[in-house]
This record gives C-alpha cells, sequence and structure tokens, in this order.
C-alpha cells in the first residue's frame, strides 16, 4: 500500500506551483462549461429550433472554437499569454450571461460562434503558459495535469448542469457565467505580475539576432504532423458522437449502462493518467508512447466489430482511454519542443485547430459512414485511420524533437 502510495506522490511531485494553479484555473473553466452538453436540447425543447437548425448552431460553436484556437495562438504571440487568458475568462462571463436574450436561430447562432471564438481564445494560451512554468522535465506530466483538470471539470460540470437545467437554463447560462468570472478571477490575482520561469524547458536557444524563427504555418515537417493528429482526433472523437449511439441502437444499451461506460472512461483518465505518464515517460521515447497509443486506440475501436459483451465493450473503452492518455498531452509536448522562443502561441494554436476541427469534422463522417454502411463499417475505417496515424507518427514525430532543425 505505502509502495503504491509513493508512486502516486512521485507521479505528482516536481510539478511547479504554476502548473497547478494552471490546472485548478482550467478545472474551473471547463466546470463553466456546462452548459455544452444541454445545448441542443436547449434549443430545441425550449426555444423549438428544429433539429436540423440545432446542427447548424452547433457547427457554428465548432467553428468559433477553431477560430479561436488560431486566433488565441496569433494573439498570444503578440501581447502574451496572461493578457489573452484573462481577456478570454472575463469576457465568457458576460456573453454567457447575454445568451438567453438570443432565440432566433440566426442571433443564436452569431452569438455562439462569438462565444466559442472568445472562450477557446484561452486553450493556445494556457498551453503557451504551461510551456513557460513547467520545467523541460516536466512538461508532459504538466500538460497530463492540465488534461485531468479537464476530463475533472467536464465530469463536474455536465452533472451540476443536469440539476440547474432542471430548474431553468437561464440559471444553467448565469452560472456558467459565474464560473468563468471565478476562474478568472482566481488566474488574475495569482498570475498578475509573476514572471514566467523561462527555464528553456521547450529545446529553446538563446537565438542571436540573425537566427529567424520558424514560421508554423509553412513549418511542412510539423504541419505533416499536425495533419496525423487532425486523423487521430477525428477518429478517436467517436467516442463523444458515434460510439454512444451504437452502445443505443446496436448494443441495447441503457441510459445507464451507457453512461457508465463514458465514465469508466472518465475514471480511468483521472485516476491513471498522470501515472501512467509519470511511468511511461521514463522507459519509452515520445515517438514510441505516440505509436503505441494510436495503436492501441486503433485496436479498441476494432473490437467492436467482432464481440458486443458488456466485458469486451469495457475492454474497449479502456484501450481507448490509454490510447487517449497517451496521444493527446504528447501532441502538445511536441508541439512546444518544436515551437521556439516568440512562437510558440502560433504553434499551440495550429496544433489546438486540429481538435477543434475535428469537432466539426468527426460527428458528420462518423454519423455519414454509420448511417449509409454501418457500425461494423465505421469501426474498420476509423482503426485503418488510426494504424496510418501511427505509422505517419513513427516516421514524422522524430525529427520535431531535434534541436532547431
Amino acid at each position: 500500500m505505502m509502495k503504491i502510495l509513493k508512486i502516486y506522490i512521485d507521479a505528482y511531485s516536481g510539478l511547479s506551483k504554476e502548473s497547478w494553479m494552471l490546472a485548478i484555473v482550467m478545472l474551473l473553466n471547463r466546470m463553466g462549461s456546462m452548459v455544452l452538453p444541454f445545448l441542443g436540447i436547449y434549443m430545441i425543447s425550449e426555444l423549438g429550433f428544429t433539429l436540423e437548425n440545432s446542427g447548424i448552431v452547433l457547427s457554428c460553436f465548432g467553428i468559433g472554437s477553431v477560430v479561436g484556437s488560431w486566433l488565441g495562438g496569433w494573439i498570444t504571440d503578440k501581447i502574451g499569454n496572461f493578457k489573452v487568458q484573462a481577456i478570454s475568462l472575463f469576457l465568457s462571463a458576460p456573453l454567457f450571461l447575454i445568451l438567453p436574450l438570443f432565440k432566433t436561430v440566426e442571433s443564436f447562432a452569431v452569438i455562439m460562434l462569438i462565444l466559442s471564438s472568445i472562450s477557446e481564445m484561452f486553450r493556445p494560451a494556457n498551453s503557451v503558459a504551461i510551456t513557460r512554468y513547467a520545467r523541460k522535465e516536466n512538461i508532459t506530466r504538466a500538460f497530463s495535469l492540465n488534461r485531468m483538470a479537464v476530463n475533472l471539470g467536464f465530469s463536474i460540470g455536465p452533472s451540476l448542469g443536469g440539476f440547474l437545467s432542471y430548474y431553468s437554463y437561464d440559471l444553467l447560462f448565469y452560472c456558467n457565467a459565474g464560473a468563468a468570472l471565478i476562474a478568472g478571477i482566481v488566474f488574475f490575482v495569482f498570475f498578475n505580475g509573476r514572471k514566467e520561469r523561462n527555464t528553456g524547458n521547450t529545446e529553446e536557444l538563446e537565438l542571436d539576432k540573425t537566427v529567424k524563427e520558424r514560421n508554423a504555418y509553412t513549418d511542412v515537417p510539423f504541419l505533416v504532423f499536425n495533419l496525423f493528429c487532425i486523423l487521430f482526433s477525428i477518429a478517436f472523437f467517436q467516442i463523444l458522437n458515434t460510439l454512444p449511439l451504437f452502445y443505443k441502437d446496436v448494443v441495447k444499451l441503457t441510459q445507464s449502462e451507457i453512461g457508465l461506460l463514458m465514465g469508466f472512461s472518465g475514471f480511468l483518465i483521472v485516476v491513471f493518467e498522470m501515472l501512467l505518464i509519470h511511468y511511461t515517460e521514463k522507459k519509452f521515447t515520445v515517438t514510441q508512447l505516440l505509436v503505441f497509443g494510436s495503436f492501441v486506440t486503433a485496436i479498441s475501436y476494432f473490437i467492436f466489430v467482432f464481440n458486443h459483451t458488456l466485458g469486451f465493450l469495457y475492454l474497449g473503452i479502456g484501450l481507448m482511454s490509454i490510447g487517449e492518455m497517451l496521444v493527446l498531452p504528447l501532441m502538445s509536448t511536441v508541439t512546444a519542443f518544436r515551437s521556439q522562443k516568440n512562437n510558440k502561441g502560433a504553434y499551440m494554436g495550429l496544433n489546438g485547430m486540429s481538435v477543434s476541427v475535428a469537432f466539426i469534422v468527426s460527428p458528420f463522417l462518423g454519423t455519414h459512414v454509420a448511417t449509409s454502411y454501418g457500425f461494423n463499417t465505421l469501426w474498420v475505417i476509423t482503426s485503418i485511420i488510426l494504424f496510418i496515424v501511427a505509422i505517419g507518427y513513427h516516421f514524422f514525430t522524430k525529427p520535431l524533437l531535434q534541436k532547431n532543425v
């Protein structure tokens, strides 16, 4: 028992207090996203939108997240990560507050586009802050801690959101606004005037003035890597879109059984991600972990083609969670190492767009394939994509981790 406790302590030790505070702010921010799972229900049941119209609005939200990722990264390089994070948090609060005033499809689509653009500016700036405050040897664990906060926030937020929406959707929006405001205040009080560590943790060199830094948008090796990140995200995020439909329509699980399966994934991530990263990063290279994580995720989806018993469903979601724990934080690690002193925001924003693009493309492609050709075909295609990603990571990741190539 004491040995297990020591392993957990070691997994969390060595992280700076700034890394912990960034994770706490992220937790508060994502808890404040409790409205997101209920947007579709709100638009159809409260505003009277059709299913098609609600899909248009949600697409606008996805487009806004892409814009926000790019804009947040670009502005971060201009004015710094502190200002961008503060602006995003403090502007999100009033936007959540006025959501109930928008009743038409057009107006609600516009406000959701603006809201997602502003709120998603936070992510690349937050990622840059992680690279500034984490020591080089702890950077992957710092990203993992941040992701754990995201998952914990998304676990707590919807539960609170369900309770609040039962009484009033307006109350739900107001609490979202309050959570964003609290996150902004906590962030501002702790980080205002705080000096960044700048310990060279992202392979930065003290560049002389004759050396020109890379442009993230013309960095071909990184763009190829980012393409594989997009493919991984499109395939992986079937977990949020078509997998619950598969559980319901094909496997015939009840809502509570589906909830337990999805909750099992969140439980594994919160409890084991830091432990897994702490153990594996000492024994394997970043490239090996990305390849293995993609391969395991491919296997997890392939399982659904052959066996629908509850035990294999849990095995599939468990393997999928392992893949998620390895790949997603390491995507950020590679991006941090590839970036240089004054272009971290552009790199983080560009990599963040890979997830945002997946949120738009993944549900459309997944539901289309499942409807037209069946779920088995979808799982086979998803597995093939993930195998291709594993091969791509094998060949294209290692050069990005070399000094200033």
